[in-house]
C-alpha cells in the first residue's frame, strides 16, 4: 500500500528472513549497519514490542549527532515492525512536531533470502520533500546494502 505522503524501498537481502529479523531488532547488530558510513549508530537501546522505546543516536565523521527517540507501534516477531518518532516510548508523545511513521516487512523468497519493504509515512508532502531532500533513497538504500553485507556475513558464519 502506497499514497503520496509515503516514500518506501524494496531489497532482496541475500540471508534467511530470521537473519534478517535479528538484524533490525538486536542492538549490537543494529549498530553494524544502520546508518550509512561514515556515519554510524554509535547508541541503540531498543524495546521491540508494541509501547517499547527506540532510542538511536547516529553520529557523524566530525562529531556531530542526530538523537532520534521513538517508539515501537505494532511488532509481528520476524515479520513486521513498525515505529514512530511521534511517541517516545509507552505511549507518551514526543515534544516537537512528529516527522514519520516507519515500517519494515520481511518476507520469505523461494530461494531462501528475503525480500525487505522498508518505509516512512510522513504527516505531510512537506515532510515528503524534506525527506527526499535529506538523501532519503540514497541513505536508505545505502544502509539497506550495509544490512545485506551484514546478514550475509551471519548467514555464511551459520553455515559454516
Amino acid at each position: 500500500m502506497s499514497d503520496a505522503n509515503e516514500l518506501s524501498i524494496t531489497r532482496i537481502i541475500d540471508a534467511p528472513r530470521a537473519l534478517v529479523w535479528r538484524c533490525w531488532v538486536e542492538s549490537e547488530l543494529l549498530k553494524q549497519w544502520h546508518c550509512p558510513k561514515p556515519w554510524f549508530v554509535s547508541e541503540a537501546k531498543l524495546d521491540v514490542r508494541p509501547g517499547g522505546a527506540s532510542f538511536m543516536i547516529f553520529s557523524g565523521p566530525n562529531g556531530e549527532e542526530q538523537k532520534l527517540p521513538g517508539q515501537y507501534v505494532d511488532v509481528a516477531e520476524g515479520k513486521r515492525r513498525v515505529f514512530t518518532d511521534a511517541f517516545i516510548g509507552d505511549w507518551r508523545p514526543k515534544e516537537g512536531k512528529p516527522f514519520m511513521t516507519g515500517y519494515v516487512e520481511l518476507e520469505d523468497t523461494p530461494d531462501g533470502r528475503t525480500k525487505m519493504t522498508w518505509g516512512a509515512r510522513h504527516w505531510t508532502a512537506e515532510d515528503v520533500e524534506a525527506h527526499k531532500n535529506m538523501g532519503f533513497e540514497q541513505g536508505w538504500g545505502a544502509a539497506a546494502a550495509q544490512l545485506n553485507d551484514l546478514a550475509k556475513a551471519l548467514a555464511s558464519e551459520q553455515a559454516a
